[in-house]
């Protein structure tokens, strides 16, 4: 194990993280928040020294290439310092004097999650919700990623860093060069982000909340700046611009890069993309349809839907309405998608799409063995068979996320809540989500849990965030074996 280099990368993701948290008390001194600035002040003086510290110690390892197991490392540690020292600013200020809770709404940041234990957010500055939205923003396209684009990592190194943080079954290169590629999905993302936050803009927004909501929807984060959170707004016209930019968000980004490049083909005849899209419509029209007594039309029974639907089947958590009391047809209809996700390669959290398409297409084609023993019948994704060198690992990866799920859920009920409360929390921290039913609906928060149970969340979000088996091939003895 080459620990030398894993934790000279590990320093340098640490000091870009700290101009991020200088930016945000750029933000606190122009709307003259002294106390916050501070804070983020403070942060910084903490964590540059000890990340140079050890940068200039691990000078000499800064050449080599990092292996497998090193990249699995430095992404989980990656994501625990981070999240360590972007929990800081909030203790610092007084904005959220526990740690456990500090390190819980960062973690659920980072992972873009959405779950908070805030319970007055507008009493929060302007320089803690930047930084707040901020968090989704660098966790959304990934951390690490965004290290990999603005360094030189060679070989391996870089192409497993991306494997091991970005989110699906695989990470495809764009170019020959990781680096590159990772520059590329980072450009079409600052490139949405900007394009997003003209448009709420246009549609009356502040600068300041057109841009922490543009975190919030393109990282499919869902944190707020509004205790209401985008129903505060009401309006029809913003509702429409983040309701598109969460479904672009919870595409895989690649194909994008293939529209850009003027491949529409490649585009449109992607299975995974026409499944979640069909998904996201059917699943929108049904809601309208069920929904017609409480809104009045259909249109507006259609914009609520809609936007409810994409903001869970993506995993961000905005919330319009509070869906809880919405008709029971409707609210199963959301459970049903908590289950789905966005596609592979895209911010969004869950199962992802193309697992679940892999998975039927899996089971299909063992009932057709049943039918006919000698025929082959091989399991194809876009007209290419898929080796069973991925399809196992999905099946793996099902089995562990229903396991967890299951190991959160129980954890949750120890502390005495109700099996909606407990089941829902679980699924909605693994799988990045953010609201969900019972004590933790779109209208309330997670501060009533005990710190025990709030670490076990936080352990889950980056367990969902991190595709479970970047965490979890830590904790296997042959890892650490020479």
């Amino acid at each position: 194990m080459k620990v030398k280099i894993v934790l000279h990368v590990l320093s340098v993701i640490m000091l870009i993280i700290s101009l991020f948290i200088l930016l945000s008390a750029v933000v606190s001194l122009i709307y003259d928040e002294t106390e916050s600035a501070l804070a983020f002040i403070k942060t910084i003086s903490i964590v540059i020294p000890i990340a140079g510290i050890v940068y200039f110690l691990t000078k000499s390892g800064k050449n080599h290439v990092l292996g497998t197991r090193e990249g699995f490392l430095l992404v989980s540690a990656s994501w625990i310092a981070a999240s360590l020292a972007g929990a800081l600013p909030f203790m610092f200020s007084g904005a959220i004097p526990s740690y456990t809770d500090a390190f819980f709404e960062t973690m659920s940041g980072f992972t873009t999650t959405g779950a908070s234990i805030l319970t007055d957010i507008e009493g929060l500055s302007h320089g803690m919700l930047f930084w707040r939205s901020l968090t989704h923003w660098l966790g959304g396209m990934g951390i690490v990623v965004l290290t990999v684009a603005l360094l030189p990592l060679l070989g391996i190194g870089g192409i497993q860093l991306l494997r091991a943080e970005a989110p699906g079954p695989s990470i495809d290169k764009i170019t020959p060069k990781i680096t590159q590629t990772a520059k590329i999905l980072w450009l079409i993302y600052v490139g949405f982000t900007v394009i997003e936050i003209i448009l709420l803009m246009i549609g009356g927004m502040s600068l300041f909340d057109a841009s922490t909501h543009t975190f919030g929807t393109l990282a499919t984060g869902g944190f707020s700046t509004r205790a209401a959170s985008v129903g505060a707004f009401n309006s029809a016209y913003i509702h429409i611009v983040i309701t598109v930019f969460m479904i672009l968000a919870g595409m895989n980004f690649n194909l994008f890069y293939k529209v850009f490049s003027g491949n529409f083909r490649g585009f449109f005849k992607d299975t995974e993309m026409r499944v979640y899209l069909s998904i996201f419509i059917v699943i929108s029209v049904l809601i309208s349809i069920n929904l017609l007594g409480t809104y009045g039309s259909f249109a507006k029974s259609l914009q609520y839907a809609s936007f409810q639907t994409a903001s869970i089947l993506t995993t961000t958590g905005y919330a319009t309405a509070d869906f809880a009391l919405w008709p029971a047809f409707s609210r199963n209809a959301l459970f049903f998608v908590m289950f789905v996700g966005g596609c592979s390669g895209s911010t969004g959290g869950g199962i992802k799409v193309v697992r679940i398409v892999t998975l039927l297409k899996l089971a299909f084609n063992e009932m057709k063995q049943m039918v006919y023993p000698r025929g082959v019948f091989p399991l194809k994704m876009n007209g290419h068979i898929m080796k069973k060198e991925i399809v196992y690992p999905i099946a793996g990866f099902f089995f562990l996320y229903m396991f967890l799920l299951l190991a959160v859920s129980i954890s949750v009920a120890s502390g005495g809540y109700d099996i909606l409360t407990s089941f829902t929390t679980a699924l909605v921290t693994l799988g990045n989500i953010g609201p969900g039913f019972g004590l933790i609906g779109p209208s309330l928060n997670y501060s009533f849990y005990p710190v025990y149970i709030k670490w076990i969340l936080s352990a889950a979000m980056m367990l969902g965030r991190l595709e479970i088996y970047t965490v979890l091939i830590l904790i296997t003895p042959k890892f650490w074996k020479i």
